[in-house]
């Protein structure tokens, strides 16, 4: 049980008479890169948000980096990184002063700070663009940025909520390459996607269908059970079944 970092039994929200996520079991296992995908109005975002600690159950337990989302939310959020397709990083402020802000965040010491920012700057070949404003790179840049400043303080999870929208296929098979390094590393990419070829690069992945986990399995053995010839035909045969249509 030492590597599973995620574990639900039950996990359910609801809003009034709404269920907006019923009964959900599952396990993450530590380095593993896990897709949960669905169509909108399936439940993901809400399931993410308990996950994230950042809203409660209803029902059910949730145990996130050994924490339990309900009683623990604090350091469930200590122990997990997060970015989101929004994009989380200030765009007013430079790209070295938008690590040093999110690193303080995050409780790492100045001296790590300053020591593990060179390191990073050098490894993403940014060096150059350090006293660069974010809102001037461009946005495959900013992506790779923000993915690196969310597991800056070598969380033991990361949450990736679409994390490549919007952004050119070369620059996204960029970015899987910086998931699967982190992964590399021992920290869990928990990965929401709408692209249906990123789910193939994932150990494992499991469809949400209006609030519940209708399958669960590695690509391969998903696109078998079901006749797909890929991930895309998979996804396609369950969000048909969906009742629901909005998030």
């Amino acid at each position: 049980m030492n590597d599973i970092v995620i574990q639900t039994e039950q996990l359910t929200k609801r809003f009034g008479t709404f269920t907006a996520v019923d009964h959900l079991s599952f396990e993450v296992r530590k380095g593993e890169i896990f897709g949960f995908l669905g169509a909108n109005g399936a439940g993901k975002t809400t399931a993410m948000r308990m996950l994230c600690g950042l809203s409660k159950p209803t029902s059910g337990k949730g145990m996130v980096a050994g924490f339990d989302v309900a009683l623990q939310s604090e350091q469930v959020k200590k122990n997990i990184g997060y970015m989101s397709q929004k994009f989380s990083l200030y765009e007013d402020l430079k790209v070295w002063e938008n690590i040093r802000l999110f690193a303080g965040i995050y409780g790492m010491k100045d001296k790590e700070i300053a020591y593990k920012t060179e390191l990073l700057l050098e490894r993403l070949e940014f060096s150059e663009e350090r006293n660069t404003l974010v809102r001037r790179l461009p946005l495959g840049w900013k992506q790779k940025l923000a993915f690196s400043v969310s597991i800056f303080h070598e969380p033991k999870i990361v949450f990736l909520d679409e994390p490549t929208g919007g952004v050119d296929p070369a620059t996204r098979r960029q970015f899987w390459e910086l998931i699967y390094q982190a992964a590399d590393r021992g920290i869990t990419i928990f990965v929401t996607t709408h692209y249906m070829d990123e789910a193939e690069y994932c150990n494992r992945v499991s469809i949400m269908v209006d609030g519940r986990i209708d399958a669960l399995d590695t690509p391969y053995n998903l696109k078998k059970q079901f006749g797909a010839d890929n991930m895309d035909g998979v996804f396609q045969q369950l969000a048909r079944k969906a009742i629901r249509k909005a998030d």
